[in-house]
């Protein structure tokens, strides 16, 4: 390791990752720092349960990170990453024994919608056709819209709260649901303004992208930015956490894939007061209760259409999913939670032995919570896949203190980087966005904007934004 580099990045997440990618391709010598002993950061897998079941830590399916457009100019294939697209991006089980599925096709799922099909055509459908002139609005930073007029018509519509979305747009329970599903991964109460964004986007990329999953587990994702990082003569340092400033080589630039908590405890003695306090105030969101499992079979599922997808939202109806959303959003751990399920193995044969399977479920819950929700996610599979308890073979719990423990940016648990209020998604973590008020300090991770997720435009923005104001606006080679 060098004494001096251009560019010095902490944090070797999807994020900071594609930061040190952008500068590298600049030209730049660029360093990156990791605490973990292993890159990855939210996109890591392992074994947590059983010899040859390989889980996914954190994120598993992955529908933004084929829509990044950085990401999409990398030749990620080249070295080892390979996408799996399931049939079907989620399925939705409902009590009579019957499933939604958002498939890949728009015309398909809207057929399976009956009396909804054309609403799903006309709400859904226009935002996946004019998702090629919105998407690098819609991952980006606040600023002019590129099609401002389809931006437009997509903000009026994402502005909505998601459970007024549902019940104007769609007649039935059934679509409803679904709809309130993928709206809940947003994990705001259904009624708050700005939750119909994230059902919108997800389930329009379903019909543009699909709902991906990596061959091999999430950690085939970051461990191929680090070797094509590493292919343009990038530095990468694992195990070595970071307590100041000072600690860190001399740099131009010194960009944080981490909390901006982090960077005020880090990087203190270069912020003045009004800049420290505003990233120490940045509110974390609620925080999440996982439990990943390894099967002796798949999971027994009474609809036939949840074994199409690798995401199986688990909650019942939209009225269910609400109380459950608002009750956490109040601090309380809901009795039914809504739970989100992913089955990888049932289309990656090398996530477990022959015959067995592996997935993982995780509810919401307040932030730092310690209420054991293991019992009531369970209860919610078994629910609408009855038999599901007689196939857990051994199952590793993490709740949000083992999951902070594990990544230091997952603050109580909340894997969003920071709520997703309004205000919060407008100026993520304030109005400076990628700037701390430093010199030459920036923050790139989940934290600024688009906000959460593993699709690496958050990095991405701040390291363009960084280069141009240290290096000059012909340093960077634009590519997004």
């Amino acid at each position: 390791m060098s004494d001096t580099y251009d560019v010095v990045v902490v944090g070797a997440g999807p994020n900071g990752l594609s930061a040190a990618i952008v500068a590298a391709r600049c030209g730049l010598s660029t360093l990156i720092i990791e605490a973990n002993g292993t890159v990855g950061g939210g996109a890591r897998s392992g074994a947590l349960t059983l010899p040859g079941f390989v889980h996914d830590t954190c994120s598993a399916v992955h529908p933004m990170a084929v829509a990044s457009p950085f990401w999409r100019t990398l030749p990620l294939a080249d070295h080892g990453l390979e996408w799996i697209t399931p049939p079907g991006a989620c399925a939705h089980p409902l009590d009579d024994g019957s499933a939604c599925l958002i498939s890949n096709s728009l015309d398909e799922t809207a057929a399976r919608l009956g009396p909804d099909a054309a609403a799903w055509r006309a709400s859904i459908g226009a935002i996946a056709r004019m998702w090629p002139k919105i998407e690098a609005d819609v991952l980006g930073p606040i600023g002019l819209p590129r099609a401002p007029m389809s931006y437009a018509a997509f903000g009026m519509r994402a502005l909505l709260p998601a459970s007024l979305f549902a019940r104007l747009r769609f007649s039935t329970p059934a679509a409803q649901a679904l709809f309130a599903g993928v709206a809940a991964h947003s994990i705001l109460p259904l009624e708050r303004a700005g939750s119909a964004a994230f059902g919108l986007v997800l389930s329009a990329v379903a019909h543009v992208h699909g709902w991906p999953i990596p061959r091999g587990g999430s950690g085939a994702i970051t461990r191929a930015l680090a070797s094509y990082f590493r292919s343009l003569g990038g530095t990468i340092v694992t195990g070595q956490p970071v307590g100041t400033i000072a600690e860190l080589p001399n740099s131009r630039i010194m960009m944080f894939d981490t909390a901006p908590q982090a960077v005020a405890r880090i990087a203190g003695e270069r912020l003045s007061g009004p800049a420290r306090r505003a990233l120490e105030r940045f509110r974390p969101g609620p925080g999440v209760w996982k439990v990943d499992w390894a099967l002796s079979g798949p999971i027994p599922w009474s609809a036939a259409e949840c074994g199409q997808a690798s995401t199986v939202h688990v909650g019942g109806t939209v009225q269910e999913i609400a109380l459950a959303e608002r009750q956490v959003a109040r601090g309380m751990c809901a009795e039914r939670p809504f739970v989100l399920a992913t089955q990888p193995s049932l289309f990656d044969s090398s996530r477990a032995p022959a015959g067995a399977h592996t997935a993982w479920g995780y509810c919401h819950v307040p932030n730092g919570s310690s209420f054991d929700m293991t019992a009531r996610i369970e209860a919610q599979v078994e629910r609408f896949a009855p038999g599901f308890g007689e196939r857990i073979l051994a199952r590793a719990v993490q709740g949000p203190h083992a999951l902070e423990a594990g990544n230091a940016n997952l603050i109580g648990g909340d894997i969003t980087g920071g709520a997703n209020t309004l205000m919060q998604l407008l100026l993520r973590p304030s109005w400076r966005m990628y700037r701390t008020g430093a010199r030459g300090v920036y923050l790139c991770s989940a934290s600024t904007p688009p906000g959460g997720g593993v699709h690496g435009m958050c990095g991405y923005h701040a390291a363009v934004r960084a280069i141009r104001e240290a290096f000059g606006p012909t340093r960077v080679r634009e590519e997004v």
